[in-house]
């Protein structure tokens, strides 16, 4: 089974990001939270076939953009998950991840 994880302050990025995007239109934070879990999705099935799949990004992480929304996901997949370690909005940069990255890999 796949599985989506997201580490520590990763999780209340992406609520803020939800509650950012439904203050300004009732729904679209909804339509924020389908846009992760299919970009999550695409990842690691991308991850399990072509294993460089994604931006290089920091600490051996990759990183691949929310279709539809100013955000990407900072991640690292393996066979069966995928741990998000950052939720950043391109137009609203989140603070500094790296160290929680390296901490948790």
């Amino acid at each position: 089974m796949k599985k989506t994880k997201f580490v520590g302050i990763a999780q209340e990025e992406f609520l803020a990001e939800v509650t950012h995007y439904n203050k300004i239109k009732k729904g679209l934070g909804a339509n924020l939270i389908v846009a992760v879990e299919k970009t999550a999705a695409l990842a690691l099935d991308l991850t399990q076939e072509f294993p460089h799949a994604g931006f290089p990004f920091a600490a051996g992480t990759r990183r691949i953009v929310v279709k539809g929304f100013p955000i990407f996901l900072v991640y690292k997949a393996s066979s069966n998950d995928i741990i998000i370690f950052a939720v950043i909005n391109q137009s609203r940069r989140s603070g500094s991840w790296s160290a929680r990255s390296e901490a948790n890999l």
